[in-house]
C-alpha cells in the first residue's frame, strides 16, 4: 500500500497519548515489542519527532540494546473504529496470515513482525523490521519481480524548497509534495500568489518508478534558521543580509551585501555547530517524506532513497555530486563547508558510513561535469595517501555519472585537442557553452559560476578514456562509472522532462515564458533544456534491488523519453548474428554475455573480436502524445592513446541516419519514416586485443520540437516575440538514450 497522508491526520494529535513519546521514555530497554511499536505510533500521531531528534535517526527507527528495531507506519482510514488497541502477530518471510489483516493482502513486505494500530477512525499499518549491526532485514520479492530485469524510470535529482537557492527563487514545495508530484499528483509552483502559495499547477503525464530528493546541504542550516520565525537569529541583521543575496553566486551581489561565506559563517558559528542543529529539522523532514511515500507492499509501486547533494568545488560550485543512501541508515548531510573537496566527501563517506557499525551503504554521482573546467575526471591525487588508495575509494563510491541535467549534456564536445577520431555531429546536442568557449590551457581562474573554459575531464565519454589509462598507470580504474541522466530540478518537479510541458525549473526564474526566454541568468535559458532520467534495470522496483542495480552499473539515461534499451557485450558465437530474431534475446544476453556496466576480460587464448548486441523499443508515449520513432543505435568506442590524447570512433550500427525524417516547424508534428524497434548485433572490426576500451551505445530518435518551438506554438501567431522567430526557436533536436559502458580489459580488471 502506498503511505499517503489522509486528511486530518494532523487532529489526531490530541487522542495519542503524548507522555509516551518523550526521550527519557524511549531511552528504557522496552520488553516488549508491543511498546515500541505503540510509541513509535503514538509519536508519529502525535507529530512529537522533534523531541525524539536524537534518538530517532528515521521516522521510528529505536536502538534497544545490541539489537535495532525499524517501525514503518502506514495507515488506512476506517469508518466507525473507535478506541485504542494493538494487535502483532509473527510472520514468516512469506507474509503475515492473520485475521486482524482483514482485506490487506501481504503490507509488509520486509518484516519480521506486523500488525495494526487502531486509533479513533484510523488504522495504522506497522511492519517491524528487527536486526542486528551485523545482520539483515529478511525481505519478501515484489510481486513483479523478474529475473531478467526490468526496467525502472526515475529521478535522483531534484531539489526542494529546503534547498536555499531554491527558496530564494520563491520555490515553497516539500520533499514530501516532490514525492507525491514524482508519483503523480499535482502541486503547485511559482509565481506565489498573495498568500504565499504557488499558481501554476503542474502534473506528470506518466508517474516515476522510483525518486530522491538530493535538497544541497551547503546552507540547509542558514534556511532553516533564517526562514523559521521563532528561531532566536531570525530577526537580526544577519539573516536579513541572507534574505538580500541572489539566488546563486552567478548573480551580483547587491551593495552592501557581505560574501555568502561571511554570511554563513557568521550565523553558523564556531565550527558549525549552530547550522549543524538547525539542519537537524530539514534533514528529519527529508526522511521522513522517503519513508512515508516508500510502497513496502508487494505492489512495490514507487521506491524511495534518502539522499542529498553535496555542492563543493575548487574556486567555484563546479564539482557537485548527489549522496545516494541504500536504506534508511545515512549519515547526516555532509557540506563542503566542512568537508570542502571530493576526497574529503569520499573519505568521509567511507569512514562515517561504510567502515561504521549498522547497515549504513552509499554511493555517490557527480553531474555537471560540462561546468568542472576539465576538473572532473583527471590524472592528479591529492597528497598524503597513495594514489592507488585513492583511485580505489572513488571507484568504490562513485559507481554512476550524471550524463546529462538542465543544464546540459556532458557526454562529449567537439574541437577538443586532445581528442582524436574525427568530429560527431551529435556531440553538438544540448549544449550549455558555445563553441567558442576556448579550451582550457592550465591555471584558469573560477569566480563564482563564471566557468572559464572547458577540457576533455568535463565529459563523460573521455573520462572513460582517463580512467582506462589510470588502470594501465594504477591497476585501478577509478573512472568505471556508468550513465544515468537527470533534471536538478528546483521546484521539486521531479522528472519532468517532456519538452511539450515544460514549464521551468528553478521557481520564479524561468516561471513564465518570458523568464525562461531572458538572458543574463545563470545559463542561457533558450539553451536550456528540461533534462533527462535515470533508467535502471532490475529485477523488482525496490531499494535493494535498485541500489545493487545502480552499483553494478546496470543503467542507462535519457534526454527524457522512455525508450527501452538493452546492450550486451560477448566473445565470439555467444552472440549470434541471428540473435535480434530470438525470442529469448535477453536470456542470451545474460547467459552468454555481460549487460551494459560489465566487463569484458581477455581469457586465454582468445582469438575472436568481441561481440555486442544492442537493441531498443521507442518510447510509447502517453495518452494523447505518443513517442517519436527511433532513427538509429550507434556505438561508441573510447580508449586511451599516447601523450595523454584519447581516442573515440563512432560506428552507426542499425539505422539511417538519412532517413528522411523531420518535423513540422509550424505545428511540431513528425514527419518521415522512423522505426519502433531497432536490434543490431556488431563486432569491432578495428579490434586490438592489447588494447583496453569502453563501448557504449547512443539511441537516437528521429528530430522534434525543443520547448522552446511548443511554447512559441501555445502563443497567438500574431502576438508571438521576435524570440519565436529566430532560429533556436525552430532547431529542432534529437531525443537519446546512452547506455553504460561496457569494458574490454586485457588484464580482467
Amino acid at each position: 500500500m502506498a503511505e499517503r497522508e489522509p486528511s486530518g491526520l494532523r487532529r489526531l494529535g490530541g487522542v495519542a497519548q503524548e507522555a509516551a513519546c518523550q526521550p527519557a521514555h524511549i531511552a528504557k530497554p522496552f520488553r516488549s515489542v508491543e511498546g515500541i511499536v505503540r510509541c513509535c505510533v503514538e509519536c508519529k500521531v502525535a507529530s512529537r519527532l522533534e523531541a525524539l531528534a536524537e534518538i530517532v535517526p528515521g521516522p521510528c527507527f529505536i536502538r534497544v540494546s545490541d539489537r535495532v528495531v525499524v517501525v514503518h507506519v502506514g495507515f488506512l482510514e476506517m469508518q466507525n473504529s473507535v478506541g485504542v488497541s494493538f494487535y502483532a502477530a509473527p510472520i514468516s518471510p512469506g507474509g503475515l496470515v492473520d485475521s486482524g489483516w482483514t482485506g490487506l493482502q501481504r503490507p509488509c513486505r520486509s518484516s519480521l513482525l506486523g500488525g495494526f494500530l487502531r486509533l479513533d477512525r484510523f488504522v495504522f499499518i506497522v511492519c517491524l523490521t528487527s536486526f542486528t549491526s551485523g545482520g539483515a532485514a529478511l525481505a519478501e520479492p515484489c510481486a513483479d519481480r523478474s529475473p531478467e530485469r526490468n526496467v525502472y524510470w526515475g529521478e535522483l535529482h531534484v531539489h526542494t524548497g529546503l534547498s536555499g537557492d531554491a527558496w530564494r527563487s520563491d520555490v515553497r514545495t516539500t520533499p514530501d509534495q516532490a514525492y507525491r508530484f514524482a508519483r503523480g499528483d499535482a502541486i503547485a509552483i511559482a509565481p506565489l500568489g498573495a498568500d504565499g502559495l504557488g499558481t501554476q499547477t503542474i502534473q506528470l503525464a506518466r508517474p516515476l518508478d522510483f525518486a530522491a530528493v538530493t535538497d544541497h546541504a551547503e546552507w540547509m542550516g542558514v534556511a532553516a534558521i533564517c526562514n523559521a520565525p521563532g528561531h532566536p537569529l531570525y530577526d537580526g541583521e544577519w539573516c536579513r543580509l541572507s534574505h538580500r543575496l541572489p539566488a546563486t553566486p552567478a548573480f551580483k551581489r547587491p551593495a552592501g551585501v557581505p560574501p555568502r561565506r561571511v554570511i554563513h559563517d557568521a550565523l553558523c558559528g564556531e565550527e558549525g555547530q549552530v547550522c549543524i542543529e538547525a539542519m537537524k529539522g530539514p534533514w528529519r523532514q527529508i526522511r521522513q517524506a522517503a519513508a512515508s511515500h516508500l510502497d513496502e507492499t508487494s505492489r512495490c509501486e514507487f521506491t524511495t532513497f534518502v539522499a542529498y547533494e553535496w555542492s563543493g568545488a575548487r574556486g567555484g560550485p563546479l564539482l557537485h555530486r548527489n549522496v545516494i543512501f541504500r536504506n534508511a541508515t545515512a549519515t547526516p548531510p555532509a557540506s563542503s563547508a566542512w568537508f570542502p573537496r571530493p576526497r574529503d566527501l569520499r573519505r568521509h563517506l567511507e569512514r562515517d558510513c561504510l567502515q561504521a557499525e549498522g547497515d549504513c551503504d552509499v554511493l555517490v554521482i557527480p553531474h555537471n561535469s560540462n561546468t568542472s573546467q576539465g576538473q572532473m575526471w583527471t590524472r592528479v591525487y591529492e597528497d598524503g595517501e597513495s594514489e592507488r588508495a585513492q583511485a580505489q575509494r572513488i571507484r568504490a563510491l562513485e559507481p554512476l555519472v550524471e550524463v546529462m541535467q538542465h543544464k546540459g549534456d556532458s557526454e562529449c564536445r567537439n574541437g577538443l585537442s586532445r581528442v582524436l577520431g574525427g568530429v560527431d555531429e551529435l556531440c553538438e546536442f544540448e549544449k550549455l557553452f558555445p563553441a567558442e568557449m576556448p579550451e582550457c590551457m592550465g591555471g584558469e581562474a573560477i569566480v563564482g559560476n563564471a566557468v572559464r573554459c572547458t577540457d576533455a575531464g568535463g565529459y563523460a565519454r573521455y573520462g572513460l578514456a582517463i580512467g582506462i589509462a589510470e588502470q594501465q598507470r594504477l591497476g585501478v580504474n577509478p573512472y568505471q562509472y556508468g550513465l544515468i541522466a537527470a533534471t536538478d530540478a528546483h521546484n521539486g518537479n521531479a522528472g519532468q522532462v517532456a519538452e511539450w510541458d515544460w514549464q521551468g525549473h528553478v521557481g520564479n526564474r524561468d516561471a513564465s515564458f518570458a523568464a525562461r526566454t531572458s538572458s543574463g541568468l545563470q545559463v542561457r535559458n533558450t539553451v536550456n533544456g528540461p533534462g533527462g532520467l535515470a533508467a535502471v534495470w532490475a529485477e523488482e522496483n525496490s531499494r535493494e534491488a535498485l541500489f545493487a542495480a545502480m552499483r553494478r552499473r546496470e543503467t542507462y539515461g535519457t534526454s527524457g523519453p522512455r525508450m527501452t534499451v538493452r546492450l550486451f557485450g560477448g566473445w565470439g558465437g555467444g552472440l549470434p548474428a541471428a540473435l535480434c530474431d530470438e525470442p529469448d534475446f535477453v536470456a542470451q544476453g545474460y547467459a552468454h554475455g555481460v549487460p551494459m556496466g560489465g566487463v569484458l576480460a581477455k581469457r586465454a587464448g582468445q582469438q575472436t573480436t568481441p561481440t555486442f548486441a544492442v537493441r531498443a523499443l521507442r518510447d510509447p508515449g502517453s495518452a494523447g502524445r505518443p513517442g517519436t520513432a527511433l532513427q538509429r543505435i550507434q556505438i561508441i568506442k573510447v580508449w586511451p592513446a599516447e601523450d595523454g590524447a584519447i581516442e573515440q570512433r563512432v560506428y552507426d550500427v542499425v539505422g539511417d541516419a538519412r532517413n528522411g525524417a523531420s518535423v513540422d516547424p509550424d505545428t511540431c508534428e513528425p514527419r518521415g519514416p522512423g522505426a519502433d524497434q531497432l536490434c543490431a548485433v556488431w563486432s569491432d572490426p578495428a579490434f586490438d586485443p592489447a588494447q583496453a576500451a569502453a563501448y557504449y551505445a547512443r539511441v537516437v530518435e528521429n528530430p522534434s520540437c525543443r520547448w522552446l518551438a511548443h511554447d512559441c506554438l501555445r502563443l497567438p501567431k500574431s502576438g508571438r516575440p521576435e524570440v519565436c522567430r529566430t532560429a533556436e526557436a525552430s532547431r529542432p533536436i534529437q531525443e537519446r538514450a546512452w547506455t553504460s559502458p561496457i569494458w574490454y580489459s586485457p588484464d580482467g580488471g
